[in-house]
């Protein structure tokens, strides 16, 4: 047992104290704060606290601590928030990209519409805290009210019939969407009795559709989009509708926009009420989605859409020079070689949404290099008491 002052946060939310010289890393701890922990190397189990910090937050989660989820509920809201803008703060500094950040967006909503459970013979819920031990819970605070009050009772209902499992929850407008991944085989009809009597929309289990009352659609805009399986989707309602804000408002008075990296279309839709829109990503599902979303939509422009890896083959200049604005949204790879591209077109605006702000922070260096102005860097926060947060920059030629 070794009592420690904890001296400031880490980029993963761990308090990070010094002994010897050495720093410690210890969960759940805040700068300021004196406690008692057990140490292993540089990591530190948080034993007591003696001191807590005036930032100190009751957790909104029974399950805080033991669940291996959330990290930050600790933290009080002002400081969480900060914490959050100086992730992108200093992923910027690092790349010696110079702008200024504006103040955490709180997009978390009324939750996250998806979650993955694991399922046990001992439960269903969440990995432990550095296990690989499932937790059982009964509600999770941080879902949307239909995923914490249902999924952990429809995950448990399933173990007998499916044995130890992931199960991929999301809430659509339509109904719960179940994907399921199990080494056992299961033939159709019995899944899909257990889908009809736990009214999902659709079971779709080790990749393959078995069972569809309805297609799970999102309202996007003025359009509904049908979810392909293994879809991407943004984690809340509130973040989708506050990134595609931001957008809008990035391009402007933009009349032609290219919408890259365009997943199911939940930018390109609402582009399309005041711009003619090309759309392009790798996804062969999700684009058809996009399109089938905006052939039975009425009163938006034109949109054309592409199957297109962006990663392999960006978009050329000659390509990119006929729009007004370019948006792009890539994993949290980042999108490097279509950056490389932008930076030598000449299209005025360029509104990149991100992820990862380290690899935001690398393409915004590669488009200043190239000659853009970096005009407004926007936090937004979807993953609630996460390490993770999203990020909108607008450029300028």
């Amino acid at each position: 047992m070794t009592e420690v002052l904890i001296q400031s946060l880490g980029q993963h939310g761990d308090g990070i104290a010094e002994i010897a010289g050495d720093k410690v890393f210890v969960p759940f701890t805040l700068p300021g704060e004196r406690v008692e922990i057990s140490r292993d190397g540089e990591r530190g189990t948080l034993l007591s606290i003696l001191a807590p910090s005036a930032e100190r937050a009751t957790p909104i989660s029974p399950y805080f601590g033991a669940c291996g989820g959330c990290s930050l509920q600790h933290l009080n809201r002002e400081t969480y928030a900060a914490f959050k803008r100086e992730l992108v703060v200093n992923a910027l500094a690092h790349a010696n990209v110079m702008a200024d950040v504006a103040e955490l967006v709180d997009a978390t909503g009324i939750g996250r519409r998806r979650a993955t459970l694991h399922v046990r013979k001992t439960g269903a819920g969440y990995m432990r805290a550095k296990s690989h031990e499932v937790l059982d819970i009964d509600a999770c605070p941080i879902l949307v009210p239909v995923l914490s009050k249902h999924a952990p009772r429809i995950a448990r209902a399933l173990q007998p019939l499916a044995g130890d499992s992931d199960v991929s929850f999301t809430a659509t407008d339509t109904g719960l969407d179940l994907s399921v991944k199990s080494e056992r085989k299961l033939k159709p009809v019995q899944l899909a009795e257990f889908a009809r009597t736990h009214k999902l929309a659709r079971l779709i289990f080790n990749g393959d559709p078995v069972f569809m009352a309805r297609p799970p659609a999102i309202k996007m805009g003025k359009a509904l989009v049908e979810i392909p399986p293994a879809s991407f989707l943004q984690a809340t309602e509130a973040a989708e509708s506050t990134l595609a804000r931001l957008v809008i408002e990035g391009i402007g008075k933009a009349k032609t926009v290219a919408d890259l990296f365009c997943g199911v279309g939940p930018f390109a839709l609402r582009l399309a009420e005041q711009s003619r829109v090309f759309a392009a990503d790798s996804d062969r599902p999700a684009v058809a989605a996009l399109t089938k979303a905006f052939n039975h939509v009425q009163g938006v422009k034109p949109i054309e859409t592409k199957v297109r890896d962006l990663f392999r083959d960006p978009l050329a200049p000659i390509e990119l020079n006929p729009f007004d604005a370019v948006v792009f949204d890539p994993p949290r790879a980042g999108a490097e070689a279509q950056a490389k591209e932008l930076a030598r077109s000449k299209v005025k605006t360029v509104v990149s949404v991100s992820c990862e702000p380290k690899t935001f922070a690398r393409d915004a260096a590669i488009l200043i290099a190239g000659g853009y102005r970096l005009e407004s860097v926007v936090p937004v926060d979807q993953f609630a008491w996460s390490t993770h947060v999203e990020v909108v920059g607008v450029f300028r030629r």
